[in-house]
């Protein structure tokens, strides 16, 4: 499993799937304390990943090895698991989950307390490390995710100079305008939908927050239509739709190939994906595999402006966890600590720090030239909106409804778009009436 599935099931951590009842019981609020003395801290580990690329190019060994400089008395083995919410969901029936694990989306966030020891409380944590109220529980923290993620656009800076456009494009419109002037003066398919993934479609929801700058966009989730009037899911369909229906994206949405795409973009014969920055490096070394410029490979925001800047969202990726049941809970910890601070992990992803005090990478220099703000949004309300959205039957994190939105705009599906808007509007705003209840 690579990097685009570990994306997937973050965005798409919607389904609250019953029966993983766990056996938490008489350990419920367990803490797992930070060791002082790393000579004191021993036994063995068991780490689950879905990183199953890291784990067979030896990857994770070598992160092994790098700690072991400094807890050499700790043993770490690794269990990557390619059907990762599946498998782990089934074995939080029981005790024997690993001791270090990344925290299945399929787990409502009020029973973290049940399966995972506590990292201490948000109040400490949140002077140091960003996404922390991810995973809090009444005042507890019970995961760390060791790098952060920014959503937006890849694009091949190359194509889109060759097509004349040279800055970020500011409004919706404009976008269109860029994909169009691609589409005309290159050879290059505006823009992929990758529509026979099916995740990448679900991450057009990670516009929630972009268009308005507004860190309460989730709160507003659970309150209000997301498919009113300007409404950021309103506006990220809008412009999915519009590019599918003006040609400007492939031919045949179903025959699109995740793998292929990677090189495919890095060659030019794909101009622009809506990815994020974990996908960075993965097409980078595509384009290294390609004999293709890796500095082509470019990423920009959506395009919306807020008081006269970009904005851009920044959130955890999955959230590493100990297992309430570990025997080697220093040992656990130790890793935790070691992997989110020290391992290199962040950098060698090209991605965002959860350290507050961590500069952007290299990468995203643009970023900073440009003075996108970047923000977390709240995710107070989160576990809500994702009640509603099940109990809705939407799927805000499925494939399902934004693969429905392009058979629409391309012709493979009947009905107008105010009115598939509007049905979505009505199930989602029914919804919200009973749910918490």
């Amino acid at each position: 499993m690579n990097r685009r599935t570990v994306l997937a099931l973050a965005v798409g951590a919607a389904l609250l799937i019953p029966g993983c009842t766990g056996t938490g019981g008489s350990t419920q609020g367990a803490d797992a304390e930070a060791p002082t003395d790393p000579s004191k801290v021993s036994g063995t580990i068991t780490v689950l990943t879905v990183r199953t690329d890291l784990v067979q190019d030896g990857t994770m060994k070598r992160y092994a090895a790098a700690f072991n400089k400094t807890y050499p008395k700790v043993k770490v083995e690794f269990q990557a698991l390619t059907n990762y919410e599946a498998e782990v969901k089934i074995r939080m029936n029981t005790k024997n989950y690993g001791d270090v694990l990344l925290i299945p989306a399929v787990i409502p966030k009020s029973e973290y307390p049940k399966f995972f020891a506590s990292l201490g409380t948000a109040a400490e944590r949140g002077k140091k490390y960003r996404f922390t109220d991810f995973t809090t529980v009444d005042g507890k923290v019970y995961g760390q995710s060791p790098i952060g993620v920014m959503p937006g656009f890849l694009y091949n800076k190359k194509v889109w100079r060759e097509a004349g456009v040279t800055e970020w494009p500011t409004t919706p419109a404009e976008f269109l305008g860029a994909l169009k002037a691609i589409k005309a003066k290159t050879d290059a398919i505006p823009y992929y939908t990758n529509f026979a993934a099916g995740w990448t479609l679900s991450g057009w929801t990670a516009v929630n927050g972009f268009v308005h700058c507004d860190p309460e966009a989730t709160t507003k989730l659970a309150e209000s239509n997301p498919w009113a009037k300007d409404a950021d899911l309103r506006v990220g369909d809008q412009l999915l739709y519009d590019i599918v229906k003006q040609g400007l994206a492939e031919k045949d949405p179903t025959t699109t190939n995740w793998e292929e795409s990677k090189p495919r973009m890095a060659k030019g014969e794909i101009a622009t994906q809506w990815l994020g920055t974990w996908a960075i490096v993965q097409f980078q070394d595509a384009a290294k595999k390609a004999g293709a410029d890796p500095d082509d490979i470019g990423f920009m925001p959506f395009p919306a402006r807020t008081d006269g800047r970009f904005c851009s969202t920044i959130g955890p990726d999955y959230n590493q966890g100990i297992n309430i049941h570990s025997k080697n809970k220093p040992a656990a910890r130790a890793w935790i600590d070691w992997f989110t601070d020290k391992s290199g992990y962040v950098e060698d992803n090209l991605a965002i720090s959860p350290l507050k005090n961590a500069p952007l990478p290299d990468v995203l220099k643009p970023y900073e030239d440009a003075g996108v703000k970047l923000i977390e949004v709240d995710d107070a309300v989160g576990a809500k909106v994702k009640q509603i959205d099940n109990a809705s039957e939407v799927g805000i994190y499925k494939p399902d409804y934004r693969q429905d939105l392009v058979d629409l705009a391309r012709g493979a599906r009947k009905g107008s778009l105010e009115d598939f808007f509007a049905e979505l509007g009505r199930k989602w705003t029914e919804t919200q009436k009973t749910a918490g209840s």
